[in-house]
């Protein structure tokens, strides 16, 4: 699925509803250039999780950041890591499955050793928009049904 977002404000729409859908386990995972708006969207992810979003900022010198609102938000970022699979050894395992929602940037950097079962996020910039195209695994079909329906209603 890939619908076009017009504004910073869409992408933290888009974020709002990501969010709303969120349960304790789950793992998005988004991928997109440098400025492609994966800190925005998580912004509005955080927002509906209760989650002040001025409080969320990109964890790239920190690697993460955990917020704590309607669900633990682990926010990852692995850009300035040399060898991205050190995420697994400074606790990344831990947040996966575990008692909040994980969101990692950069995730295309650790593929293959990140579980499949996951949500699949990707932002693509296209002039003064992007789009976003969404790839869920079999856990998350019910899941990417209700953002299909929501992301059509919305950005239509």
């Amino acid at each position: 699925m890939i619908f076009r977002l017009k504004s910073e404000k869409d992408t933290h729409q888009a974020g709002l509803i990501l969010g709303e859908m969120a349960s304790s386990g789950d793992l998005f995972c988004l991928s997109g250039t440098l400025g492609a708006g994966k800190t925005y969207l998580t912004k509005g992810i955080a927002e509906s999780l209760g989650i002040d979003p001025s409080k969320v900022t990109s964890p790239t010198f920190t690697l993460v950041q955990e917020y704590f609102g309607k669900l633990p938000l682990y926010h990852w970022d692995l850009y300035r890591l040399e060898d991205p699979s050190e995420a697994l050894d400074l606790g990344l395992e831990d947040h996966l499955d575990g008692d909040g929602l994980t969101v990692i940037e950069w995730a295309e950097l650790l593929e293959n050793e990140l579980p499949k079962e996951r949500l699949s996020i990707r932002l693509i910039p296209d002039g003064d928009c992007r789009n976003i195209e969404i790839l869920a695994s079999s856990k998350y079909q019910k899941t990417y049904a209700m953002i299909k329906e929501r992301f059509s209603s919305c950005f239509a």
